[in-house]
């Protein structure tokens, strides 16, 4: 989706407007504070930008489950703190969402001033994208600005609804988020390679399914690497391994066959017969060797530099899940060296690079070239939905 509207489409002078903005404060928290304030980060420069043009910036956010009813241990005014070191500004928090204190709030606010509206699910309008909720929010505000993409895969009051009733933009997050998925699968440089990773292809099939006819690569790694094998025969040993998916797979390899997409699967693998650190009985063998009481567990290494080789013939490489299991050595060698491949490419400037995922934004971090990637999604959900092929709710409703 490339036509939508962002802050760039704002009057310069913003003085005397509020601003109504939707953000992830969703944060993890650890003895009262967060322990990772990414998410206020990713936010900072919208805030501050609509700040600093004069408007009065009432955020809208939602705090763990609370599931439409207020619970006094997920009240947004847990983040207040956290949130106001990383803007260095001082935070209004505000009890409402709409209504006479919000209204209240609003006029003592002056204009470069920033609030911090109470957890949006601790009404049920919100989760049921009720009209008159969203209605009753956007009542407060001149304009609406999402910059919360990893939310914008739910149909909710405050990242869908309040966007029938005001002017919506995409915030500067949100508008770095849809150019880079645009470059990815959008409109991307072709050939475009997709790796994608994980324990099983249950959680997987409809990027499977969606990827084998937008992309001429398909990387396939992980757990779900082993049902693939399988369905051409291979004898997976006691590996992680959907047998009952086989023919699924089968299936998708012959349509990505069809769309002329190239199927990579592992022909030498990393095996042992127990899952530990360095365990005794590792070894490297071609895939038809896998012995009964051995599992996979990571790529091997002739397989790893023919990928890397793949990579080098691309122009666009959109990346989703490890390609063995990274979190423990020495089964992080295929995912750490594929990673630094595709970031020398970046940096070379031949390789468009966009990576999601809890799993993947972890192994990218381990590999040490989070910075080297041109795009790392954090929004989870969100991402899987995008590469599915998914229409997203909150992003729709920004359309220009």
């Amino acid at each position: 989706m490339s036509n939508f509207r962002t802050l760039g489409d704002l009057a310069d002078d913003l003085t005397g407007q509020v601003a109504l903005v939707r953000v992830d404060l969703n944060l993890p928290m650890k003895e009262g504070s967060a322990s990772d304030v990414t998410r206020v980060e990713a936010v900072k420069p919208t805030i501050l930008e609509l700040a600093g043009r004069g408007a009065k910036v009432l955020l809208l956010a939602h705090f763990g489950r609370p599931k439409g009813q207020r619970h006094s241990t997920m009240s947004t005014s847990y983040v207040v703190g956290d949130v106001e070191k990383v803007l260095d500004r001082e935070i209004m928090f505000i009890p409402e969402v709409m209504g006479p204190v919000v209204e209240q709030s609003v006029g003592i606010l002056r204009a470069g001033d920033i609030g911090l509206l109470e957890n949006t699910r601790f009404w049920p309008g919100e989760e049921a994208n009720d009209a008159d909720f969203a209605k009753g929010i956007a009542a407060h505000g001149d304009f609406y600005v999402n910059d919360a993409f990893s939310v914008s895969h739910r149909a909710h009051a405050s990242t869908e609804g309040i966007a029938h009733h005001l002017p919506a933009y995409a915030g500067r997050s949100m508008e770095a988020e849809l150019k880079a998925l645009d470059a990815a699968l959008g409109n991307p440089e072709t050939p475009v390679a997709a790796i994608v990773g994980g324990a099983k292809v249950s959680t997987k099939l409809a990027v499977l399914e969606h990827l084998v006819g937008r992309v001429q690569h398909l990387i396939i790694g992980g757990g779900m690497a082993n049902t693939f094998l399988a369905a051409r025969g291979v004898d997976v040993g006691k590996s992680l391994c959907e047998h009952d998916l086989t023919d699924t797979a089968s299936r998708i390899m012959d349509e990505a066959d069809h769309a002329g997409c190239t199927v990579h699967l592992p022909y030498d693998v990393v095996v042992a017969e127990e899952f530990a650190p360095n365990p005794p009985s590792m070894r490297t063998c071609n895939v038809h060797e896998v012995a009964a009481d051995e599992m996979i567990l990571d790529l091997g290494p002739q397989a790893t530099e023919a990928l890397a080789d793949v990579l080098k013939t691309c122009r666009t490489v959109v990346w989703n899940g490890p390609l063995g299991a990274f979190e423990t050595e020495p089964f992080d060698t295929a995912t750490m060296s594929l990673a630094r491949t595709a970031a020398a490419l970046t940096q070379e400037g031949s390789l468009t690079s966009v990576a999601g995922g809890g799993d993947t934004v972890a192994a990218l971090a381990q590999a040490g070239v989070t910075q080297d990637f041109t795009y790392i999604s954090t929004a989870g959900g969100a991402f899987l939905e995008w590469m599915e092929g998914k229409q997203l709710p909150g992003v729709a409703a920004l359309a220009a």
